[in-house]
């Protein structure tokens, strides 16, 4: 239940302050805004993603105890990449100061950059260790810090000092203060150093975190590439259009789809380690099911209420070119999103994550070859389609790789089919509802599209999900006086 309050509350509140910081910096400003943060993620996966995504495969409750090394060896490697980084910030920030001083110079935006991506992977990273022994509470007050300050920070700094590099930096700040004010339930006992047994550790978290990350920067960089496509011929104001759209869709989708995934692989992991390699593939299978479940009904909910969300929280400078935006990224953003929590932890568990790499590189081609072509016939609308094309080719190519060949992961078809099929239905029943009044449709469609899917779960236990509700409330026996 942790999880699903720190969900909620992640969600929304990221939600409010995309909206809150596009209304204060104004089309332009949160143009570049979205670029330095585009940025800022590309860094941080770059850079600090092996560790993190080594920390969920690796690191547990058990591991804490039994192995202080390892967590002992992250914490080193995140301290000498996060101080290397923070010179070149500063380094840049010293250039910007004697080249050109002002707030709005292009090295002062990179340093403030910089600053953002150590505080999210700081933050990203102590995310993962919690989540990996399985300490909900102590991952809700984390996530709920993190959104304290990030509203109060990031909100009161566009308010003050509306320009980028200052919400930037305040960004980044606000996450590390988040992981400082829980650094005592974040700690482990200090381990003695052993090199031979970190440098083991470090090779075996490169061997398998470094081809995620090749494939994540390369998803990181493809809306960085189409944002700048997007301001350099059609100019800032256009890129922020396309920014919002994307970033709201984008923590909708990735912030739901995280919310399943910091317990479904874990599940997975535990899994392994208590009964084998082959209890570990059936419970990825089982996830897969779950996440499919649960995203396509959102997906075709997100649609439905797209009208009434721009109408009713968009700001007016940005509304019309939201909706349009939003409809062509949509397809793009649900398959990312099922790549990041349902094929990929097929790789991971195995410990084979190279075909990662094969299909966000045909992913990047063909983003690149529908720039090439989409915006000459479509203008700026063409953008949006070609990172989507992009998304959806490498989706088509990692599910062939995982669900074919000897090695192919045996899927509950029934349910995928029941949740395909089901959201279908449901985007149909909502379609008549989406003209209304924006109030009126928002509460229409919300309450509607949820009753419908929610009988079909009900009625067909799709995935699993009935049947793990009714277990979760039955009540537990008492246990025997002592």
């Amino acid at each position: 239940m942790a999880v699903i309050a720190a969900f909620v509350l992640n969600a929304g509140l990221n939600f409010v302050l995309g909206l809150l910081i596009a209304t204060l910096l104004g089309p332009e400003d949160f143009g570049r805004f979205a670029l330095a943060a585009a940025g800022a993620v590309v860094l941080n996966t770059l850079l600090f993603e092996w560790l993190r995504l080594s920390a969920t495969r690796f690191y547990s409750a058990r591991v804490r105890e039994a192995e202080p090394w390892i967590r002992a060896g992250l914490d080193r490697a995140y301290a000498a990449i996060g101080l290397a980084l923070l010179a070149g910030a500063s380094l840049c920030a010293g250039l910007g100061l004697w080249i050109d001083p002002t707030p709005q110079g292009r090295l002062a935006l990179v340093a403030a950059t910089a600053f953002a991506a150590i505080g999210v992977g700081v933050f990203d990273y102590h995310a993962a260790l919690a989540r990996a022994r399985f300490v909900g509470g102590t991952y809700l007050r984390l996530v709920v810090w993190k959104n304290v300050f990030g509203v109060a920070m990031m909100g009161g700094t566009a308010c003050l000092f509306p320009q980028p590099v200052w919400v930037m930096l305040a960004g980044g700040a606000s996450q590390l203060a988040a992981v400082l004010i829980m650094r005592r339930a974040l700690h482990d006992r200090s381990a003695a150093p052993d090199r031979t047994l970190a440098r083991e550790a470090l090779l075996r978290f490169a061997a398998y975190g470094l081809p995620l990350i090749a494939a994540n920067a390369v998803y990181q960089l493809m809306p960085f590439l189409n944002r700048s496509v997007l301001a350099a011929s059609a100019g800032f104001a256009q890129a922020g259009y396309f920014a919002l759209a994307a970033d709201l869709g984008s923590r909708v989708f990735s912030t739901f789809g995280t919310a399943l995934d910091l317990l479904l692989f874990q599940l997975a992991v535990q899994a392994e380690e208590r009964h084998g390699r082959a209890a570990a593939e059936a419970q990825v299978s089982r996830n897969v099911a779950v996440v499919v479940a649960l995203l396509l009904p959102a997906a075709a909910g997100y649609w439905a209420v797209t009208p009434a969300l721009q109408q009713l929280v968009v700001p007016q400078e940005f509304r019309g070119p939201f909706a349009l935006y939003t409809g062509l990224l949509l397809p793009g953003l649900v398959g990312l999103s099922l790549m990041n929590f349902a094929l990929n932890p097929i790789f991971q568990i195995r410990r084979r994550t190279r075909p990662v790499i094969a299909a966000a590189a045909l992913g990047l081609v063909v983003n690149a070859g529908g720039l090439a072509v989409l915006p000459r016939l479509y203008g700026p609308a063409g953008v949006a389609a070609a990172q989507t094309l992009g998304l959806s080719a490498a989706v088509g190519l990692l599910a062939w790789r995982a669900l074919t060949g000897s090695s192919r992961l045996a899927l509950p078809w029934r349910d995928i089919a029941f949740a395909a099929g089901g959201s279908g239905a449901m985007a149909l029943l909502l379609l008549p509802l989406r003209d209304l009044e924006p109030v009126l449709a928002l509460t229409l469609c919300v309450g509607v599209g949820a009753g419908f899917y929610t009988v079909l779960v009900l009625s067909f236990d799709v995935a699993g999900l009935r049947s793990a509700t009714m277990e979760r409330l039955r009540p537990r026996p008492a246990l025997p006086a002592q």
